[in-house]
């Protein structure tokens, strides 16, 4: 899978694209990765990519001259054309579902909001998709651009290494990862469960259904609420309140 991101700062890509498993995953040639500096399709002597809002109001908005012709320009250098995402806080927040989807796409094509936002005509134009961490506002698109390439790149076979990596992770079923344990087995004076040390894969496998409906519906009553859960899961949640 490729990924082409345009930013204002390429650079903060450098550190993490270069650890761990996207490092790996780069070098395995299971995904690409091209940085692309927006100010490179600027056509004045400044570079400027922004300007004052029509209208008035506070801040810089981007302009979409160099936009158009940066995403023009990219589209071409590998096949087939990406999916355009702009990062954005008015986007669809990126959750499970989302991330699997965008993993069906052989490239995309990240776009790296600043300042007030894009030109409108951008957003009408060029983009595909418009995507969003929370309900939150950060200082730019670069940091939600790396995570939504880190989520994305996992769902790719291979970058995870082992074939079942993927299985039972939060949010699988709208539930809660299950509490996880290593040796050694007695700490302090705080002991691993029994279940998990006695060898019954069946139990082990039961425990862990249940110990995630249980952290789910407590912490997360908005996930449980669409939960994919069994009349046996139901009738056991109920036994313990």
């Amino acid at each position: 899978m490729r990924f082409d991101v345009l930013t204002l700062f390429p650079a903060m890509f450098e550190g993490p694209l270069d650890e761990s498993i996207l490092k790996r995953a780069q070098t395995a040639g299971l995904i690409e990765v091209a940085i692309h500096q927006l100010r490179d399709w600027a056509t004045d002597k400044h570079h400027t990519v922004d300007d004052t809002a029509f209208g008035g109001g506070p801040g810089m908005v981007m302009k979409p001259e160099p936009l158009f012709a940066a995403v023009e320009d990219i589209q071409p250098l590998a096949q087939p054309p990406a999916h355009v995402v702009l990062l954005t806080p008015q986007g669809r927040t990126l959750d499970a579902p989302l991330v699997r989807e965008l993993a069906t796409y052989d490239r995309l094509l990240l776009v790296c909001g600043r300042y007030e936002g894009v030109d409108e005509r951008v957003r009408e134009h060029i983009v595909d998709r418009e995507v969003s961490i929370g309900d939150i506002v950060v200082t730019g698109g670069e940091l939600p651009a790396l995570l939504l390439l880190d989520a994305v790149s996992r769902q790719i076979p291979g970058v995870l290494g082992a074939a079942d990596a993927l299985a039972e992770e939060s949010f699988d079923d709208n539930l809660l990862e299950y509490p996880q344990y290593t040796r050694p087995a007695d700490f302090r004076e705080w002991s691993v469960p029994d279940v998990l040390r006695s060898g019954n894969h069946a139990e082990v496998d039961r425990w862990r259904r249940r110990q995630r409906i249980l952290r789910t519906s407590r912490r997360r009553p908005d996930l449980f609420a669409v939960a994919d859960l069994t009349e046996e899961d139901r009738a056991w949640l109920k036994a313990q309140e």
